[in-house]
């Protein structure tokens, strides 16, 4: 789908010149602020009524129903897969356990436990913007090496937006958040990223979790960008499983995922997505 083309939305090329970004109006950036807004509340339920034996399905409900009673649309419901054969995201949320890296359907039969950690990916679709946040919480009493996996992945995410300043290029963000998580020896997953986003859930450019310094598009003032460290506690492997959306670690160990959309301003970056 193409671009849609509003008054004072600028389209910058970058170098290859195949990538449209665009840089939101004040008006657009305010919108999307109310749809980070709401994600962060569906969070912050989802933390609330974590503990062991609750399931999925029932973090599934409460998420959607924050995100509807504040004027939302649940975006990842209804998702397409674009494969054949593949039913469209079933979820408002993605709820994904212990090896799961990422995209992990919510079940009746996925209860939580004493010990596990699970990561919920949810999308904010309002008033033709979106806000876009992912946490990984601890449920109950976890092993000392769970919870410094699911510390290190949100301070990769943090270490990376310290570079997500004005004139900046994209691959320092990139290379922060891969070398923190490399360098805390941890494994990064290549196969996804961070994203561009606004009117459209995914935008360009890509986000990578790894890259070189001083590469890709330069940041400028109206970017807004999802952020994502994807980390992986053992090799770096992953694998998709028969539903066609869930992704694990291949070697079974665990994984953690940290999400902010971001707005790139004259000075420091802003959170969207924390309130």
């Amino acid at each position: 789908m193409m671009l849609q083309k509003m008054w004072k939305n600028i389209l910058k090329i970058n170098k290859e010149g195949t990538k449209l970004v665009t840089i939101k109006s004040k008006r657009e950036i305010e919108l999307m602020k109310e749809a980070g807004r709401v994600a962060c509340l569906a969070q912050k339920a989802i933390e609330k009524a974590i503990k062991p034996g609750i399931s999925t399905y029932e973090l599934d409900k409460i998420a959607e129903n924050i995100i509807r009673t504040n004027g939302g649309i649940p975006a990842e419901k209804g998702y397409p897969s674009g494969v054949k054969g593949v039913s469209d995201f079933p979820g408002a949320i993605c709820a994904s356990i212990n090896d799961e890296v990422i995209h992990g359907i919510p079940s009746k039969k996925s209860v939580l436990k004493n010990g596990d950690i699970i990561s919920i990916d949810l999308v904010v679709y309002k008033n033709g913007f979106h806000g876009d946040c992912a946490r990984t919480y601890i449920v109950g009493k976890a092993q000392e090496s769970a919870r410094r996996l699911v510390d290190i992945t949100k301070q990769a995410f943090f270490e990376g937006i310290k570079y997500a300043k004005k004139g900046n290029r994209l691959g320092d963000i990139c290379y922060a958040i891969g070398n923190f998580i490399e360098n805390n020896n941890y494994s990064v997953v290549k196969e996804f990223q961070g994203h561009g986003i606004g009117s459209k859930m995914h935008e360009d450019p890509g986000v990578p979790n790894y890259g070189k310094p001083g590469r890709g598009i330069r940041l400028e003032p109206g970017m807004t960008l999802a952020v994502e460290p994807m980390v992986i506690m053992g090799k770096p492997e992953i694998l998709q499983l028969d539903d066609g959306w869930t992704i694990v670690s291949k070697d079974g160990s665990l994984s953690a995922h940290y999400e902010n959309t971001i707005l790139i301003t004259e000075k420091e970056v802003e959170i969207l997505t924390i309130i």
